[in-house]
């Protein structure tokens, strides 16, 4: 189970050292995933996942996320979340082509997408897609 502490959301006054005793009674009762949304500085992540002794989760794929899958390793960051960056950008490429063709009458945009036949290997798990 993953516990939540969303000091930082929230606006608390301390929110580090309320996120700490927050999961770590939450740690305490048997959650077995820590979550504190709202920080992505390597510094506070560190500290946390020190702090808490336990399995940690972090959100990345936000605007300005710097930290890599392998630093978030190296602080010791055991699960990460995407929430829904990936779709938001998707929804960027959308619009912009949608943008392109509305303001330009072109299709520039189908330059950078990915054969059909690739995607069906993709995910059928055969092949690595290529990158545009």
């Amino acid at each position: 189970m993953t516990a939540r502490a969303e000091c930082y959301l929230s606006g608390h006054a301390n929110p580090f050292e309320e996120s700490v005793a927050r999961v770590v009674s939450y740690r305490n009762a048997g959650a077995d995933c820590l979550y504190v949304p709202g920080i992505a500085d390597a510094e506070t992540i560190g500290r946390l996942v020190r702090e808490v002794e336990a399995p940690v989760n972090v959100v990345m794929g936000l605007a300005g996320s710097p930290l890599s899958v392998t630093q978030l390793e190296d602080l010791g960051v055991k699960r990460v979340s995407i929430g829904g960056s990936l779709a938001r950008a998707t929804f960027g490429v959308i619009q912009r082509a949608a943008e392109e063709i509305r303001d330009r009458g072109t299709f520039r945009y189908s330059d950078g997408q990915v054969p059909d036949a690739e995607l069906c290997r993709f995910f059928a798990g055969r092949q690595e897609l290529s990158t545009p």
